[in-house]
């Protein structure tokens, strides 16, 4: 009984430690959440952004629903696409979710 009571007593001093090695392993997994899934999604949102920011009239785009077209007008929140000779869509600005890279 004494032995066990002294082996507990002995782990006690030892608990200091156990809370460092808590608060490094929390602040680890904090940066590996960071750098895995944070950043990379600021960082499409930027470039989204950007997107969204330097469309102009005559751009070929995939709007987020998958329709391909090219910008007749812009205006403040919402582009006119032509996704064929005489048909004429009203999309949001923001529903823009690729501009592919011109081949012609």
């Amino acid at each position: 009984m004494v032995s066990t009571a002294y082996a507990m007593g002995g782990s006690a001093g030892q608990g200091g430690q156990q809370g460092y090695e808590g608060m490094i392993m929390l602040v680890l997994m904090f940066a590996i959440f960071y750098f895995l899934l944070i950043r990379p999604q600021q960082k499409r949102a930027k470039q989204h952004r950007k997107l969204i920011e330097s469309l102009k009239s005559g751009d070929n785009v995939i709007t987020a629903g998958g329709i391909h077209g090219k910008i007749v007008t812009v205006q403040d929140d919402v582009i006119t696409l032509e996704v064929d000779k005489g048909i004429k869509l009203k999309v949001n600005r923001t529903s823009v979710s690729a501009a592919p890279a011109q081949s012609e």
